[in-house]
């Protein structure tokens, strides 16, 4: 172990000329060993300790994880922050009424008592982290599978509790390379932060889901958030006594423009990626994942899309459920096709071949890696039955049952009265009131009732018998095969169907209510299969694992000219590159720019996705574009060739100066294998022009006490 540690930390501190400088997820304290020469060649003009000190302020300080998923930037003094309408929707839906639709209008804030707070909403920053990868290898040691696992849970909490002591701050390791190598990352979380602005869906969703994961695009995908701290300068729950955050740095905002070429890097924390995935688990996305979700999901969705048409309080309900759903829906559809397309899985077999030659060719190497690739295969193929069904339980009832998913929540109360704990039941009680009133707001019971028709008769038809969960017994016996018969008697009966209903319940729990309530119920035996079949991956999981981390070394060990850069895991990370256009397929170009112009091309009054706002068709027949517009044209998106994934969204463009030049929100369709496989000549990040975010602040929404918080650099 020690000797395949040694090599990759001597991987780690060679350069590879032959590395594409636009591809790879760099650490950032990694930057001054490996990157910061060929990106200063390429225009940047900072220092390494520019973009990440741990003693001073540098550009990382300016970065978060905005909420659970995204990445957001602060762009001024006052803890003002910038990060895309996407991951903003959540928010910006949950304060949204028939009365007043922030989703449909856009909602600015005229002062900082009309910002608006979200309890539930939180941003981190990173403190620092650093390489414990000797530390945790000897805590582990030879120990087997399952008591690494132990193990690495102790040695986790004991180095996390150590770089903590004494502060507020939180701390986590992280495997990196297949556990390989680790780094101890400390955080402070925030978690006031409140609603600032955001444009109406006509514009920060422009295109919707026909445009999603499409260039040329033309979505002005932004919102505008703003951190808050105590009066003590300290992290704190939201309080009316909050002031705006002091940040150790803010990034200034670049109204310059750029051309094609001009260096352009990213920060953020892009969210997964598997660059080191065999064809075995090619065959599994392809044969398993992505053809569930894409049925599943697609049958759910046409349900809720035509209640959310029919219905302006559903629309709202349902506008953040349905574009979660929808994105990743489409992103398995794009990434399918994309992994046919590029013959991604014979790119995989070529390499793993290669590795096999190599492997046989030294005793040493057939004791160190020459089970790996076995390893992996086995444990794929062993698993395929059990991956089918979880996926199954997920989508189908986990995910897509509202109700259901619910009621598993009444499991502690549930233990509660078994043990007839009035203390406990009381809390219990409580608890399960308080997540009511979060639920019910955004639930609407007829639409749940008729997905979950649909979800039962597809999991019934395409799941065997013995892997049904006993709950459905009743469809096939006492129902004699009805779905809808037993879902509407579900609905009929159940507490958790009606707000009312249930908080008439929580007043007096009982067990024997629960012990006949359907949902309850269907809850409980879906999760306890769930479990089960969670228990029989496991060994599968860790076998994988294995094989992983001997394939990842031995590729390493394999290619000692390389750089190589971890797979993405939701840790911050530097990519850099360029502005730049692609041609998607023969005789086909695309330009690095789009502007307004192309935004009234695809207006369509008649669909939903496309519809232009009045005063944005004025601003732009008047040409009144302000300081934003150059040479009688507005900006609205650009393409760089950056290293992005899933997570990057909201994510601070900066040229070479440490300014923002926009906003990263999507990848491109010819690319979506791109997670899997970098495609240097195609994969692009989608940006939102920072130039187009400020002219629909100013110009648009009127928002001037915003523009002239930044440091604008013109």
């Amino acid at each position: 172990m020690k000797r395949i540690i040694f090599i990759i930390i001597s991987i780690l501190i060679i350069l590879s000329p032959g590395l594409r400088a636009d591809e790879g997820m760099w650490l950032l304290p990694l930057l001054e060993k490996l990157n910061i020469g060929t990106m200063t060649e390429m225009g940047l003009t900072l220092t390494a300790e520019d973009i990440y000190s741990v003693n001073n302020s540098s550009l990382k300080d300016a970065i978060v994880i905005f909420g659970g998923g995204c990445t957001g930037e602060i762009v001024s003094d006052k803890g003002l922050l910038l990060t895309n309408h996407h991951c903003g929707y959540g928010s910006i839906q949950s304060h949204s009424t028939t009365e007043h639709d922030y989703l449909e209008d856009g909602f600015w804030a005229g002062s900082l008592e009309e910002e608006l707070p979200n309890p539930r909403l939180s941003v981190t920053f990173l403190i620092r982290l650093e390489d414990v990868t000797a530390e945790v290898t000897e805590a582990l040691g030879d120990l087997g599978p399952e008591e690494r696992q132990v193990k690495f849970r102790e040695v986790n909490e004991q180095i996390s509790s150590r770089e903590t002591e004494g502060t507020h701050y939180t701390a986590t390791v992280r495997p990196f390379f297949g556990s390989n190598q680790f780094f101890v990352l400390v955080y402070e979380v925030y978690r006031d932060v409140r609603l600032v602005g955001a444009p109406p869906s006509s514009i920060g969703k422009f295109g919707h889901d026909t445009d999603n994961w499409m260039w040329p695009r033309h979505t002005g995908d932004f919102s505008v958030f703003r951190v808050y701290m105590s009066p003590d300068g300290k992290p704190a729950e939201y309080s009316p006594d909050n002031v705006p955050y002091k940040p150790k740095h803010y990034l200034p905002v670049s109204i310059k423009g750029f051309d094609k070429g001009d260096f352009a890097m990213i920060m953020g924390y892009p969210g997964g990626t598997q660059r080191y995935m065999t064809s075995y688990e090619i065959d599994e996305i392809q044969q398993i994942q992505h053809p569930n979700r894409i049925k599943i999901r697609g049958a759910r969705q046409e349900i809720i899309w035509a209640d959310m048409m029919a219905d302006e309080k559903v629309r709202i309900q349902y506008a953040s459920k349905y574009s979660g759903s929808s994105n990743y829906w489409k992103f398995s559809i794009g990434q399918s096709q994309g992994l046919e397309r590029l013959k991604i899985k014979e790119k995989k077999l070529k390499q793993e071949q290669e590795f096999t030659n190599w492997v046989a060719g030294d005793p040493e190497r057939k004791t160190n890696y020459g089970n790996a690739l076995e390893l992996i295969k086995t444990a794929v193929e062993a698993r395929a039955d059990q991956t089918h069904v979880i996926q199954y339980l997920q989508e189908c009832f986990l995910r897509g049952s509202e109700i259901i998913s619910f009621a598993t929540q009444a499991q502690s109360l549930y233990e509660a009265l078994e043990g007839d704990d009035r203390e406990k039941i009381t809390d219990e009680a409580e608890g399960l009131r308080r997540a009511a009133g979060r639920f019910f707001p955004d639930y609407n019971a007829p639409t749940d009732r008729k997905v979950i028709k649909v979800m039962v008769k597809m999991f019934m038809e395409d799941i065997k018998p013995e892997y049904q969960p006993g709950y459905l017994k009743d469809v096939r016996g006492k129902y004699k095969g009805n779905y809808d018969k037993f879902v509407d008697v579900m609905f009929d009966k159940s507490v958790f169907a009606d707000e009312t209903r249930l908080n008439a319940f929580l007043d007096n729990p009982s067990k024997k209510v629960l012990d006949k309530d359907p949902s309850f119920q269907a809850a409980v035996s879906i999760n306890s299969l769930y479990r089960d079949l969670q228990q029989q991956v496991m060994p599968y999981a860790i076998q994988l694992a294995q094989g992983s981390k001997k394939y990842i070394a031995g590729i390493m060990e394999m290619h000692p000219e390389k750089t190589f850069y971890p797979d993405a895991n939701f840790t911050m990370r530097l990519t850099y590159g360029k502005v730049n256009d692609y041609y998607p397929r023969d005789a086909v170009h695309y330009s690095h720019t789009t502007t307004l112009t192309g935004v009234m091309e695809k207006e369509d009054p008649e669909n939903y996705e496309f519809i232009v706002d009045p005063k944005l068709k004025e601003l732009y027949k008047s040409k009144d574009f302000g300081r934003y517009g150059e040479d009688g044209k507005m900006i609205v998106c650009f393409t760089t060739d950056n290293d992005i994934t899933g997570g990057n969204s909201g994510s601070p463009v900066i040229n070479g100066n440490g300014e923002l030049i926009g906003l990263a929100f999507d990848g491109n369709w010819e690319a979506m294998s791109g997670d899997i496989v970098f495609e240097p000549e195609l994969q692009r990040c989608i940006n939102v022009d920072i130039r187009y975010v400020l002219f629909i602040m100013d110009k648009f929404a009127g928002a001037t006490n915003l523009i002239d918080e930044m440091m604008i650099v013109e």
